[in-house]
């Protein structure tokens, strides 16, 4: 009964059109922003913030960037840590050689770096499609930690080829604890999500799902195909690309070219795919949902261990998280391929009815 619409008449265009139509939404939405930022605070532990809510938040940026090119644009990619890759090592170089520059704005340009070279690997795109574009992408995945680690110049001539990341300050306030980077990270994918929102709704967004629908078809009512997919991979490439600075200073605290491979590409896809293709809260969803997953199976099988009393063998949880993420992959593009964000909205749906018949 709390979920109604009733009596919410809309008096303009723009109270119709706005991003939560519904007073239940704007309120859980801006209670739930409260919560992250005030509330977590105080109850989670370095633990949390470091293993579970940054990579969390970071991942849900990358996945959100990925979205925005495969599950509104069509156009399939396999090279999102590569982009990543190129945002982080971006953003140390910037820091490194421009004195003086804010930590924000190396972020911004590290993600201004991926976007152009997203759009350098998003030209093939204007030729072919599909599984041939995936294919494409994968190039990137392959060629770019190999230039990072070969180039020594992008490591500062580490012999290693791992740099440390600079420490995050801003106007002379330093993020240097768990809570802090945190609250940081928070507030920079929040902004970002909300910029993503209001893009998709926008003439650009339309653009994108018109050609993901049928390019054909795009064409002919005068959207221009190639400007269109271009700008899809820019601004995917861009978010990955913060994503991959905030993930070697907020969370890493290091840059290494080659912890951006192809496993933590099909990882962020396995996000998309889990949470809901073409949602921004899907992206969430699958990022919470893949992150929590392998800490719950820990938890699973260390606790079976101890109370059977049998020995897994080593490298046997590895096995099992791929094991369930394979299945659980297969079950959502049988049962329900747009993922978790199709089953809340199913739930919403049926929550403005109750207790009605329906």
């Amino acid at each position: 009964m709390l979920y109604r619409e009733s009596g919410q008449f809309k008096t303009s265009y723009a109270a119709d059109q706005q991003l939560f139509p519904i007073l239940q939404d704007r309120a859980a939405v801006l209670a739930l922003l409260a919560f992250a930022l005030v509330g977590v605070p105080l109850v989670a532990t370095d633990y949390w913030f470091t293993a579970i809510l940054m990579p969390f938040l970071v991942f849900s940026l990358a996945t959100l960037g990925l979205n925005i090119l495969t599950g509104y644009a069509g156009q399939l990619s396999l090279g999102t840590a590569a982009f990543m890759a190129v945002g982080a090592v971006a953003a140390y170089n910037f820091q490194l050689r421009v004195p003086g520059i804010p930590i924000l704005v190396s972020f911004m340009l590290g993600g201004l770096s991926a976007a152009a070279v997203g759009v350098l690997f998003g030209l093939p795109s204007l030729r072919i499609k599909g599984f041939y574009l995936a294919v494409a992408t994968l190039a990137a995945q392959f060629f770019i930690p190999w230039l990072l680690v070969k180039v020594s110049w992008f490591s500062n001539h580490s012999a290693s080829g791992v740099i440390t990341a600079q420490p995050v300050v801003i106007a002379g306030f330093a993020f240097d604890t768990p809570v802090r980077k945190y609250l940081l990270v928070l507030v920079i994918v929040a902004v970002m999500a909300l910029a993503a929102k209001n893009m998709v709704r926008s003439r650009v967004g339309r653009a994108w799902m018109a050609v993901r629908d049928m390019d054909v078809a795009a064409s002919v009512i005068g959207i221009r195909i190639m400007q269109t997919k271009l700008i899809a991979f820019a601004v995917s490439s861009f978010y990955c690309g913060v994503a991959g600075a905030l993930y070697a200073f907020a969370y890493l605290g290091s840059v290494e070219p080659d912890g951006f491979n192809l496993d933590l590409s099909f990882r962020i896809l396995f996000m998309v795919i889990i949470g809901g293709v073409g949602s921004i809260l899907g992206s969430f969803l699958g990022a919470a949902f893949i992150t929590l997953l392998p800490i719950l199976l820990e938890v699973i099988l260390t606790d079976v261990t101890a109370m059977t009393g049998i020995a897994l063998p080593p490298g046997f949880i590895s096995m099992a998280q791929l094991v369930v993420f394979g299945a659980l992959i297969i079950f959502f593009l049988i049962v329900e391929p747009h993922g978790l964000a199709r089953l809340w909205q199913i739930g919403k749906e049926k929550l403005r009815l109750w207790p009605f018949p329906h």
